[in-house]
């Protein structure tokens, strides 16, 4: 190929992402059978001599994008997946043709200096404290574990233990508390860090998801609490403040450490009126994780791990080698698990400058208050089991008799099969429930008034055919 070949084949595809981009809100929000049908045609013996790369493109293009979720969309509620934003996903195309390593300043010092802007302006927005540590990694299973490796490190080493040299065979122990809503990526997080998934103290939770603060063990050393800011299922918050006072309570030899997961729920810092309502303490955690690419709508992925203290960070992470220098400034493959690592700081970048301190305020009330309009166009057709206060609406359907769990699993699969709209099903207090997710910053209340038109239409046809 020459250069001309090269630039028809580049615009040829930034013509295909275009296309897409556009056309998403036209797209059911999930593929229908003859679209996944059509994904057969991927499945060919690996060419002896090669295709034409747009021919190649072009192959993608027609049978990948209408098999793909809507997930971009306006009507897409399920897992607390964002959508992308347009200064995103342009950043993102051209983070792309840069191809930047972002592990050290000398592979990109265009990533280094974003890095640096970003930080200050996430602190910044979320009203973390001004020295931590901000790095990025995949999403937020990643963002957990690198925290929790750091705490891990800490306490170990406050017992005397260096973990980075030594491993943890024949390590002290410290103990680890959860509450019972604890995500199952904080467990997955735990184990992959040595902690233990089931070797951990479990803390009851009241009828909203949040760990009671009350019900904290009494235990003699050093102990990691995580806590949550977002249950999954129904968006509450734990007690920060309770939690932290605890933790300050203690003796000095049994100090700890306070975790906070937030993959999404961290957002509502942003929110003034959120930040007040369900915050308190919150900034009084010796770390926190969450996501970019949920509620700041970024493209996948984007995790980010926040850390009070940067040398916990770069004890644990730190990949010394003569030709890795390492400077004064922030060098990621020292702060993050992995060495190489695209710039996600880029994407975070341009959405961040092009909100602005209240656009990224006004996304996380405009999900919120649409969440809310869902929850009270659906009552009293169908059972609201939580709190709505923050972007997660948790239904059900009851009978005479209490929940209806085979109308619940019904009105879930005929959601999912009308198309026009996608949510998913979780376990709630034992029984099947439907989770609406808003988490999209084209979401307005005309979508939030379509989703619940559907969801209501999809449960008079489950009641018809009972």
């Amino acid at each position: 190929m020459d250069r001309d070949d090269d630039q028809d084949l580049l615009r040829a595809a930034a013509g295909m992402a275009l296309e897409y981009a556009v056309t998403v809100d036209d797209r059911p929000a999930a593929p229908d059978a003859a679209a996944l049908a059509g994904l057969a045609v991927f499945d060919e013996p690996l060419p002896a001599t090669g295709a034409p790369a747009e021919q190649t493109l072009k192959l993608l293009h027609a049978a990948g994008s209408p098999a793909t979720m809507a997930s971009a969309g306006a009507h897409y509620f399920g897992f607390v997946i964002g959508a992308t934003l347009p200064a995103a996903l342009g950043a993102s195309w051209l983070a792309s043709a840069w191809d930047q390593n972002a592990a050290l300043p000398a592979m990109s010092p265009a990533a280094a200096r974003l890095h640096e802007v970003t930080r200050g302006w996430l602190l910044d927005v979320l009203g973390l404290p001004a020295g931590a540590a901000v790095a990025y990694v995949t999403g937020a299973t990643m963002a957990n574990a690198a925290s929790l490796a750091a705490a891990r490190d800490a306490l170990l080493g406050r017992l005397g233990w260096d973990a980075q040299a030594d491993g943890l065979f024949g390590a002290p122990a410290f103990d680890v508390v959860v509450g019972a809503g604890a995500h199952s990526t904080l467990r997955k997080s735990l184990g992959l860090v040595g902690l233990g998934r089931s070797r951990v103290h479990i803390v009851p939770t009241d009828e909203q998801g949040r760990l009671r603060a009350d019900l904290l063990p009494d235990l003699p050393g050093p102990v990691l609490v995580c806590a949550q800011a977002g249950e999954v299922n129904t968006g509450a918050f734990d007690p920060f403040d309770d939690i932290a006072d605890w933790l300050a309570r203690r003796p000095a030899e049994a100090k700890g450490w306070l975790h906070v997961d937030g993959a999404f729920g961290l957002w509502a810092l942003a929110d003034p009126a959120r930040r007040d309502r369900l915050c308190a303490g919150l900034d009084r955690a010796d770390s926190w994780a969450t996501d970019g690419h949920k509620w700041l709508n970024v493209t996948h992925d984007c995790g980010i791990a926040f850390v009070r203290d940067p040398a916990h960070l770069r004890h644990t992470f730190t990949a010394a080698a003569g030709y890795t220098p390492m400077g004064d400034t922030f060098d990621a493959m020292h702060h993050t698990p992995q060495s190489s690592q695209r710039a996600r700081q880029v994407e975070v970048w341009a959405a961040l400058r092009t909100l602005g301190r209240a656009g990224v305020a006004d996304l996380v009330a405009r999900s919120c208050d649409a969440a809310t309009l869902i929850a009270d166009r659906l009552r009293p057709e169908l059972t609201v089991l939580n709190d709505v206060v923050l972007n997660q609406v948790l239904l059900r359907v009851d009978g005479p008799d209490g929940p209806d769990a085979a109308a619940t699993s019904a009105l879930i699969a005929e959601i999912q099969a009308d198309g026009r709209i996608w949510c998913g099903g979780t376990q709630w207090d034992g029984a099947p429930a439907l989770r609406v997710s808003v988490s999209s910053w084209k979401t307005g209340p005309d979508d939030a008034a379509f989703a619940a038109d559907v969801i209501l239409a999809c449960a008079a046809r489950v009641r018809a055919a009972a």
